[in-house]
C-alpha cells in the first residue's frame, strides 16, 4: 500500500475531508470534523509509514497481541487509538482497509444522532 492508496480509500468515504492541521507533515482525515485517520507523510516517504486509527479498546488489545505491526497509537490516547505500521509486510492490505473502516465507523457511532442521520 502506498500513501495515495490510503488517501484515496479514506476520501471515498461519505463526508470525509482531509487536513494538515498540525504542520505540513501530518495528513489527517476527518468525518464531520472528527479525526478517524492520520499519518505522517515524511514517515511514508522514508518507508516507515504508519496510520493512527481509532479502535474499540478491546479490539485494539486483541490486534496488538496478534500483530507486531499494530501498536498503541503514537501521540494518541493509547486505549482508543492504534498505530498501524503498513510497511512491515506483516499486514495484508485488506486488514488495513478493514481497520480504516472500523475507525471511520467508530467515529460515526460517536456522533450525535442528528449528525449521524445526515450521513445516510
Amino acid at each position: 500500500m502506498n500513501i495515495e492508496d490510503y488517501r484515496n480509500y479514506c476520501m471515498q468515504k461519505t463526508a470525509v475531508t482531509e487536513h494538515l492541521p498540525f504542520d505540513d507533515d501530518v495528513l489527517v482525515f476527518k468525518v464531520c470534523n472528527k479525526m478517524f485517520a492520520l499519518a505522517s507523510i515524511k514517515q511514508w516517504e522514508s518507508g516507515n509509514g504508519y496510520i493512527n486509527l481509532k479502535c474499540d479498546p478491546d479490539y485494539a488489545q486483541d490486534l496488538r497481541a496478534q500483530y507486531e505491526s499494530i501498536k498503541p497509537g503514537y501521540h494518541m490516547h493509547k486505549q482508543q487509538w492504534n498505530s498501524v505500521y503498513v510497511h512491515t509486510g506483516e499486514l495484508p492490505p485488506k486488514l488495513i482497509f478493514d481497520l480504516i473502516d472500523h475507525s471511520y465507523e467508530m467515529v460515526i457511532k460517536g456522533l450525535h444522532k442528528k449528525l449521524r442521520e445526515t450521513l445516510n
